[in-house]
């Protein structure tokens, strides 16, 4: 049997209708108005998503007590959220980029992360070239530009080059393809950690960058692919929760090691303790949903 999509669009007045139909309490109507116009009802469903009662429940689509405001301010902690992760990652992939290249340009000269020997898998490598080189055939980047007008061999740009201007997701597949174990160590000790946490940690770190780029809801989001978790140095592996392996895997432990990164690269940085005031200022106090244990504030990073 054909299932034919039927539901209408609704104006903004008819929007508030619905809501307030469904159990929510807006008190006032011109700033819900605001909200709906500037933010979208549909991009709001994702945080009162959390006050609804589950699908089967007999009576009003929200619990009790749940306002327009609260579903707001959900969401002001989550844009808020997402540009102190945002901040995070930027050490993470900045310092990626940097050791990558670095390494990368020792071995021979500055082509030689182009020798196909170098990585694990042949065909994951030569579709990572692919795209590598229809990315610099079009950039406008100026050294880029710079190095298409001088030299025709190689056609590609050096790799300290490439680093700045590949994505980040790109650059993961680079290094995490690489097949010496002791060289991704090598790019990995400026971070931290062993190159048996980094490789996922990226992983992790570019889903994590995609969704705040994009806007998305952050704050109670699962992971399907967890992030692996550090046994040392010992303060990192004592606030990381260590029972929470399986997927879907929420926010703390990716941002236990992103932080953990951020002290050894920029140990200057005032992100942790920007962060945890900000996991502090929680709406609704249920850092639960982002995989917070009861005793996170004492565990030996965030004190």
């Amino acid at each position: 049997m054909t299932r034919t999509f039927t539901k209408p669009a609704l104006t903004w007045q008819q929007q508030i209708e619905h809501l307030r139909a469904s159990g929510m309490h807006i008190a006032d109507e011109e700033r819900a108005e605001y909200w709906l116009r500037h933010v979208s009802y549909y991009r709001l469903s994702a945080y009162w998503l959390y006050f609804e009662h589950p699908k089967n429940h007999v009576g009003p689509r929200f619990r009790a007590g749940t306002t327009f405001d609260r579903v707001t301010a959900l969401y002001d902690f989550d844009r808020v959220l997402r540009r102190l992760v945002m901040r995070g990652t930027e050490h993470v992939e900045v310092a990626l980029r940097g050791t990558w290249a670095y390494h990368l340009g020792q071995l021979g000269d500055g082509h030689s992360y182009l020798d196909a020997s170098l990585y694990d898998d042949r065909r994951e490598f030569h579709s990572n070239l692919s795209k590598l080189a229809s990315e610099t055939g079009f950039s406008r980047e100026t050294y880029v530009k710079h190095y298409r007008e001088s030299y025709d061999v190689p056609a590609i740009p050096p790799v300290w080059m490439v680093a700045e201007m590949m994505s980040f997701g790109q650059l993961s597949r680079w290094y995490s393809n690489l097949a010496d174990r002791a060289l991704r160590n090598l790019i990995a000790r400026p971070l931290g950690l062993p190159e048996t946490i980094l490789v996922p940690l990226v992983r992790h770190v570019t889903d994590l960058r995609n969704i705040c780029a994009h806007h998305g809801r952050l704050w109670n989001r699962g992971f399907l692919i967890p992030p692996r978790l550090a046994q040392k140095p010992v303060d990192l592996r004592d606030t990381l929760d260590q029972g929470a392996t399986q997927a879907p895997a929420k926010l703390y432990n990716g941002v236990c090691l992103i932080a953990h990164v951020v002290r050894t690269v920029a140990p200057d940085s005032n992100w942790r303790e920007d962060f945890a005031a900000h996991i502090n200022s929680h709406p609704e106090n249920d850092l639960a949903s982002m995989g917070f244990p009861a005793d996170w504030k004492q565990r030996p990073m965030w004190l």
